[in-house]
């Protein structure tokens, strides 16, 4: 394994890197670039393209009034057909009342509050026209109340003695995309497998290899892995954390019945659809947890129990960290850089020593209470932010999106 290099080796190497047009060094401001791999353009944040590095390098030059971005854009998420990249209308103006077209990333109809796909300014452009803000609208006050009860809830978690971790060397942010090893050990130096062996772990842990991490393949689930799938769905509801979140949606109307949360929760994110050339191949829940290879970079891979069984096998090396969480009990947070078997992963943030069942749970609070926004939950009486991305491209039910990407903002601020 590497040790750190010089600094100016370091700055070579992100020289290098930014010349594949895959940083923002030298392009902020510029106009969309249909050939480079993400963005660097004002309206990047809105369609989720921008660079990873957007925001150390760009934002800084931007009067904060004018511009409106989502801080810690870690994901390259997925650009729409550069044909018609910005030409499907994101506001309501002049939209209140239209009927749903599939291809605009969002919608004015009076249904829109009730599956979480309204235009931003739909609020301030309709209401005059018959609609009224939604008796089901939840506020930061409620997320940051339920998540509490979830983090709470969560009997388990993993324990102090449960897992060693060695996260070494701590780089600044600005680093992180010099692909430098600056750490000669691995990041988890034990892990109690007992864990692995309670039900929503064991559920969780058989449906990581049921995808091929390349986009632009096909994903073709067997019966089994059906199976899989439902298993896990049903193995996480006998839980106190996902029951504090179906209570939670229940009461604000989102959900009638319980059967009708989990269907709903298994389209979000088992529902396939295509990140690459071939039909359905990825959905959101092999995005977040089990990870993705596309345009030759790490995309998702958010979970610390992917994480650890492929360090096990030798198939992840772990560079560094740009972030550590405030808590000193499990679950924490790390954003870190690593390599998945020849790939890099630039800012990948994590919960550590948490359960499938409270990462699954949050991270479906916020989806379905601030989709494609930054939600602000509290974990112990910390402050935390995470992130969704919605799938736009393609719907189910009623216009329902899919989950694009969901995960922790990592803040060294």
């Amino acid at each position: 394994m590497r040790a750190c290099v010089p600094l100016i080796v370091a700055m070579l190497c992100g020289l290098a890197w930014a010349g594949r047009k895959e940083s923002c060094a030298s392009r902020c401001n510029e106009k969309f670039d249909r050939d480079a791999a993400c963005q660097c353009d004002r309206r990047c944040p809105r369609h989720g393209d921008c660079c990873e590095d957007y925001e150390n390098l760009c934002i800084a030059e931007e009067d904060p009034k004018e511009l409106k971005t989502f801080l810690e854009l870690e994901e390259e998420t997925e650009e729409a057909p550069a044909s018609n990249l910005y030409s499907a209308p994101s506001s309501c103006q002049g939209r209140c009342h239209e009927a749903v077209d599939k291809h605009h990333p969002c919608h004015c109809d009076v249904r829109c509050q009730e599956f979480g796909n309204c235009c931003e300014d739909f609020e301030t452009l309709c209401a005059h026209e018959g609609f009224s803000h939604s008796s089901d609208a939840i506020t930061n006050e409620e997320i940051q109340s339920i998540s509490e009860k979830i983090y709470k809830a969560d009997t388990n978690k993993a324990q102090k003695a449960d897992i060693v971790l060695n996260s070494q060397n701590r780089i600044p942010p600005s680093e992180s995309g010099n692909q430098v090893d600056c750490c000669p050990e691995p990041l988890f130096t034990y892990v109690s497998e007992k864990l692995f062996s309670k039900p929503t772990y064991a559920a969780f842990i058989n449906l990581l290899n049921n995808y091929q991490r390349e986009t632009g393949h096909g994903e073709h689930f067997s019966a089994q892995q059906l199976a899989e799938q439902d298993a896990f769905l049903k193995e996480i509801m006998k839980t106190a954390v996902m029951e504090e979140l179906y209570d939670f949606l229940h009461h604000q109307n989102r959900y009638s019945t319980e059967q009708e949360f989990v269907n709903d929760l298994k389209n979000m994110w088992f529902g396939l659809y295509s990140r690459g050339n071939e039909e359905r191949d990825s959905s959101g829940f092999e995005h977040v947890f089990s990870g993705e290879i596309k345009k030759g970079k790490v995309t998702g891979f958010h979970n610390w129990i992917r994480f650890y069984l492929q360090e096990k096998e030798g198939l992840v090396d772990y560079y560094s960290h740009i972030y550590d969480g405030p808590w000193d009990s499990y679950p924490d947070v790390l954003a870190m850089q690593f390599n998945w078997d020849g790939y890099y992963k630039e800012v990948g943030s994590a919960f550590i020593g948490s359960s499938p069942e409270f990462e699954f749970a949050l991270y479906s609070l916020c989806f379905i209470a601030r989709p494609g926004k930054r939600c602000q939950v509290s974990l112990g009486g910390y402050p935390l932010a995470i992130q969704t991305y919605t799938w736009d491209k393609t719907t189910y039910g009623h216009g329902k999106k899919y989950i694009a990407t969901a995960y922790v903002v990592s803040s060294t601020q």
